[in-house]
């Protein structure tokens, strides 16, 4: 089973949101945050999907779900390569 470490960037108006997170289903994994059923910070936001990396191990996206938590200059490059 492969894992994906992914970001999310809200669409609410008027916000602007970020959240990394790991799954091993990306796309039912959103579905659960637009449905206020992910995480609590996600909660009473809308959702879309900017970016996902797919991993051989749970631990491997768990660690780079930690980086892109941590490192919000690499998660703003993320986001630039997105919004071109």
């Amino acid at each position: 089973m492969y894992y994906y470490t992914y970001l999310l960037k809200s669409i609410s108006p008027g916000t602007n949101k970020t959240y990394a997170g790991y799954s091993s289903n990306v796309e039912k994994r959103l579905s659960k945050h637009n449905s206020n059923i992910g995480a609590k910070s996600t909660k009473g936001y809308k959702w879309i999907l900017v970016f996902k990396k797919k991993f051989n191990s749970k631990s491997e996206a768990m660690a780079y779900e930690y980086k892109l938590k941590k490192d919000r200059t690499y998660r703003k490059k993320i986001l630039e390569k997105f919004d071109k």
